[in-house]
């Protein structure tokens, strides 16, 4: 195993810039790419492909590294194959790993991945991470082929976590309530990643990275608060 990524709840922190807040993170994870393979799928708010593809475009070239859209070419399969790296965007879940499925891509990612192609993965992109896409927060718009997903640690994520605000009237369910009826059905871990955390997964190591806790729920226990610096990877 060689992993090399970097799954963030969030692309862009308060009033920053896309991307900016990582910058300096990925031009130490990105060191020696020129040029990195975008995965668009996810389509945010529905923005077409090669807008979504620009946009990212624009971000990395402040680390002068280039992108270029998946759907740009003609065999995807070979182009994850044959990226010197790789990001997959936020937006919608259910719509990612329907098409990621749709283009029978979800096996050689992996396979990609796990051989050592740096990538990184933001909020849907970093779903796509755990062992299932079940306990992302996106409105099932499309129905996927499975939920199974990357599975390049052994949890599951729950990016953009949000901790109930005291004395709020919002009546429905908290992120904590979801997770725990996710736990009435399975046994996988869940790591609650609030906003302007990451993970950095080098080989057997997964560390906690950014200024906040991150919430880690394991069925029939208690929540327990994971500090920036521990590392994951006694999870089974």
């Amino acid at each position: 195993m060689s992993k090399k990524i970097i799954l963030a709840s969030t692309s862009t922190v308060y009033n920053g810039a896309y991307l900016d807040y990582l910058l300096p993170t990925l031009s130490s994870h990105f060191e020696n790419c020129k040029t990195l393979l975008f995965i668009p799928y996810a389509r945010p708010s529905g923005i077409s492909h090669d807008d979504y593809t620009k946009k990212v475009g624009e971000a990395f070239a402040k680390i002068n590294i280039t992108v270029k859209g998946l759907h740009e070419f003609e065999n995807p399969k070979e182009a994850i194959q044959k990226a010197e790296a790789i990001f997959t965007g936020g937006g919608n879940t259910f719509l990612l790993v329907s098409q990621l499925y749709k283009n029978n891509l979800m096996e050689t990612l992996k396979e990609t991945l796990e051989a050592g192609t740096p990538y990184l993965g933001t909020s849907a992109g970093s779903n796509i991470g755990g062992m299932t896409m079940n306990t992302t927060n996106d409105m099932p718009i499309v129905l996927p082929q499975s939920f199974t997903t990357l599975g390049l640690m052994s949890f599951n994520l729950n990016p953009h976590y949000l901790d109930p605000i005291e004395g709020s009237t919002h009546m429905g369910e908290t992120r904590e309530t979801r997770i725990n009826e996710f736990h009435t059905v399975s046994a996988i871990p869940v790591l609650g990643l609030r906003e302007g955390s990451w993970l950095e997964i080098y080989n057997d190591n997964v560390i906690l990275r950014g200024p906040l806790t991150a919430r880690l729920f394991r069925q029939n226990e208690f929540p327990v608060e994971m500090a920036p610096g521990e590392n994951l990877n006694f999870l089974k």
